[in-house]
C-alpha cells in the first residue's frame, strides 16, 4: 500500500474516483441516510480498490452493469482518525456501486429535531465534510488530492426543500428503479427528490448540503441568500450581506474569471462550527457573523476568496492546508482593502497578527505545529486545526509581496491560478513553480524557515496603521488601570473592539472588567467575537458574576472559534474544581446541540485538563 495522504486509505498505485453518482434517502426518524453511490474510476482496474469510510454500514458491492456481488471487506476495527477500509476486489472494472446506510453518530452530519430549529415545526440537517468526514456520508477516496465530479438524487420529506453545493437540476416525484434502493421506500407518496449535479472536479471535504424548511432572498445576478431561520434571519442577511455581488466583482479584477457559476450563501443554525464554509457555488455561514453593520460580509469575503484559492486549487494534503487558508487569507485582505478600505483591511490584519501570536502559546509544548508544512501522520487535523495555516501563510505571502512589489505579485497570483485551476497541489509543487516565476526569490526571502520552520520567522512583520496603533496604546493604557474614554471609541464597531480585548493580558484585575463593562457593555455585545473576546478575559481573571453568560453563550452557539477559548479558560492552568466541574456540566447539557466535529473538540479540551 502506497498512501497519497496520511488522513486517508487511498492507494496512490489505484485509480482515482473521477464521479460519484449518488441516490440518498434521508430518514429523518432514525437520523440516517440509506444510499447508493456509483464510482467511475480513472482507470480500468483489477485488484483492491481502497476506499475510506467511518460509520458507515455496507450492504452490498455490485458491479454496476450486471448487479452481481462483487467481493469486499471493511476493517473490523475503525481507526481512531481514519475511520475503516473498504476494500474492493475489481477485475478490469472501472466503476463500482455500493449500497449503504450511515450512522447517526455520522461525524460529517448534524441533525436537528423541530424543537432545534427556528421554525420549531420541521427537522433540519446539514453536512460538514472538512477536513475528513465525507467518508461518514458515503465511501470515497476522502483526500483532497483526489477531485470528483459528482451527480445527487436528495429523496426528502416534501414538506421540506434542499440546498447543495452544485447546480440545482430539479425537484420533482421520486421515479421507480432510478436508486437502486427499495422503490417502496423511494417512492413513498410523501417523498420529493431534489436533484443536483457538480459539473466541475472538487476535493471530497467540499461535497455539501443542507435540507429543511429553507427561505431565499436574490441578492444580485448571481447571489442568493439562504437561511433556516425564516424571514427575520433572511431580512438580516439581505440587510448584512448586501455588498456581496461587489466582492465577487473585486475577486475577479483581482484574480481572475470566477469559475462556479454562481455564489449563494446559506445561513445555518447557530450550531454550525465555522464561521464559514467555502463550499462552491453554496457557502455555509454561521448566524454569528450577522453583526447588523455589514462587517460580517468580511467571512463572506474569505469564503469567496477560496473561489479561487481552496476551490479552484486545492492542498493535496492537511499537511498542505497553509495553500488553502494563506493565499485565502490574503485574498480576503485585498477584496476587503478594495471594498472597505485599508483601515479595515489593517485592522483584520491586527487581529490575525494577534491571533498568529496566541497560537504560539497554544502549541509551546509542540512546535512543530506553528509550521507552515508540519507533519500530520496520526494526528487528527480536527485537533490541531488553528490559526497558523491562516496567519502564518498570509504573513509569508505578505513577505513576497513586500520583496518584490504589489505589481508583480499580482501578476504571481493570476498566473499560479491560471496554471493550477482544478487541480490539488503540494508545498513543494508551489516553491518550485515560485523560484521558477520569481527567479532568485529563495535568495531573498528565506523560503525553507518560512515552510519548514517553527514559530514566527523574523522577517514576519505586525501591521502599521493609525486606528491599530491606537488601540494597541489603549490596551496597553488598561494595564496600567485607566480606561478608554467614550470620545476615543464613538467610532469604535465590532472589530475595533475585538482588537482591544483581544491585547489585554490574559489576566487582570476583576474590578477594572467590571467597570469596562459598566460602561460598555461588552458582555451584551450583539458582536459575538466581541462578546466571547470579553468573556474570556473575564472568565481568565476570575470574574464569577460572568459565568452564567458564559454558560448562556456556549448554550446558544456551536462555532468552535468561541466554543475552544471559553471552554479552555474555565479549564485550563490554575482553573479552581468549580470552573471545571462548570465546563463539565455546561457541555452535558449542550452537547447534543453541537456538530459532532464540535463535540470531539470539547471533549479533548475536557480531557486534556481533567
Amino acid at each position: 500500500m502506497a498512501p497519497v495522504d496520511p488522513h486517508s486509505y487511498t492507494d496512490s498505485t489505484h485509480p482515482f474516483t473521477t464521479h460519484i453518482s449518488l441516490s440518498l434517502y434521508l430518514d429523518f426518524a432514525t437520523s440516517t441516510i440509506h444510499g447508493s453511490a456509483l464510482l467511475s474510476l480513472s482507470s480500468p482496474h483489477s485488484g483492491p480498490l481502497h476506499l475510506d469510510t467511518r460509520s458507515l454500514t455496507i450492504s452490498s458491492v455490485l458491479d454496476p452493469t450486471t448487479l452481481l456481488p462483487l467481493p469486499f471487506s471493511l476493517s473490523p476495527t475503525p481507526n481512531p482518525i481514519l475511520g475503516s477500509l473498504l476494500s474492493v476486489s475489481l477485475s478490469s472494472h472501472s466503476s463500482v456501486l455500493i449500497l449503504f446506510s450511515t450512522s447517526p453518530s455520522s461525524s460529517a452530519l448534524q441533525w436537528l429535531s423541530p424543537s432545534q430549529t427556528s421554525s420549531l415545526v420541521h427537522p433540519f440537517v446539514y453536512t460538514q465534510c472538512q477536513s475528513i468526514h465525507a467518508r461518514s456520508i458515503f465511501p470515497c477516496h476522502d483526500t483532497p488530492a483526489a477531485r470528483v465530479r459528482f451527480a445527487a438524487l436528495l429523496n426528502i420529506p416534501r414538506a421540506l426543500s434542499a440546498v447543495m453545493a452544485a447546480s440545482h437540476v430539479s425537484r420533482r416525484d421520486p421515479n421507480p428503479g432510478e436508486s437502486n434502493l427499495s422503490d417502496a421506500l423511494w417512492c413513498a407518496p410523501d417523498r420529493v427528490v431534489e436533484q443536483f449535479a457538480m459539473e466541475q472536479p472538487i476535493p471530497p471535504y467540499l461535497f455539501a448540503f443542507a435540507v429543511g424548511e429553507i427561505g431565499f432572498r436574490d441578492l444580485g445576478p448571481r447571489t442568493r441568500v439562504y437561511a433556516e431561520g425564516g424571514k427575520k434571519v433572511l431580512d438580516a442577511a439581505e440587510r448584512e450581506f448586501a455588498g456581496v455581488e461587489e466582492m465577487v466583482r473585486v475577486g475577479e479584477r483581482l484574480f481572475g474569471p470566477y469559475d462556479w457559476e454562481r455564489f449563494d450563501l446559506l445561513v445555518l443554525p447557530p450550531s454550525f462550527p465555522y464561521g464559514g464554509m467555502e463550499n462552491p457555488r453554496m457557502v455555509f455561514l454561521t448566524p454569528t457573523v450577522i453583526k447588523g453593520d455589514a462587517t460580517g460580509a468580511q467571512v463572506v469575503a474569505h469564503e469567496l476568496a477560496h473561489s479561487w484559492t481552496g476551490n479552484l486549487i486545492t492542498n493535496k494534503t492537511n499537511e498542505d492546508f497553509w495553500l488553502n487558508e494563506g493565499f485565502t487569507t490574503y485574498a480576503e485582505r485585498r477584496i476587503v482593502e478594495v471594498v472597505q478600505g485599508e483601515e479595515r483591511a489593517a485592522l483584520n490584519m491586527g487581529i490575525g497578527w494577534r491571533g498568529l501570536t496566541r497560537m504560539m502559546e497554544r502549541f509551546k509544548d509542540n512546535m512543530e505545529f506553528t509550521k507552515l508544512n508540519p507533519n500530520m501522520a496520526d494526528v487528527d487535523p480536527d485537533d490541531v486545526y488553528s490559526e497558523v495555516p491562516y496567519e502564518k501563510g498570509f504573513q509569508f505571502l505578505w513577505r513576497i509581496e513586500r520583496q518584490i512589489g504589489r505589481p508583480a505579485f499580482d501578476e504571481f497570483l493570476k498566473t499560479y491560478i491560471a496554471t493550477f485551476k482544478f487541480q490539488s497541489i503540494d508545498t513543494e509543487t508551489f516553491l518550485d513553480f515560485l523560484k521558477t516565476n520569481l527567479p532568485g526569490i529563495e535568495n531573498q526571502v528565506d523560503l525553507r524557515t518560512w515552510v519548514e520552520g517553527t514559530g514566527i520567522p523574523p522577517d514576519a512583520m505586525e501591521p502599521i496603521s493609525a486606528i491599530y496603533t491606537k488601540i494597541r496604546s489603549l490596551s496597553l493604557d488598561f494595564k496600567l488601570g485607566k480606561m478608554p474614554r467614550e470620545d476615543e471609541v464613538a467610532d469604535w464597531r465590532g472589530q475595533e473592539w475585538e482588537l482591544y480585548l483581544e491585547n489585554l493580558p490574559d489576566s487582570v484585575d476583576p474590578l477594572q472588567i467590571a467597570a469596562l463593562d459598566a460602561r460598555y457593555r461588552l458582555a451584551e455585545s450583539r458582536d459575538w467575537e466581541v462578546k466571547v473576546a470579553f468573556l474570556q478575559v473575564a472568565v481568565s481573571s476570575g470574574c464569577k458574576e460572568y459565568f452564567g453568560e458564559v454558560e448562556r453563550t456556549l448554550k446558544q452557539v456551536g462555532r468552535m472559534k468561541y466554543l475552544r477559548p471559553l471552554y479552555t479558560a474555565l479549564v485550563q492552568g490554575s482553573a479552581r474544581e468549580e470552573e471545571k466541574m462548570l465546563a463539565r456540566r455546561i457541555f452535558m447539557e449542550a452537547r447534543d446541540s453541537y456538530h459532532p466535529i464540535a463535540q470531539g473538540v470539547v471533549e479533548s479540551i475536557l480531557s486534556k485538563h481533567s
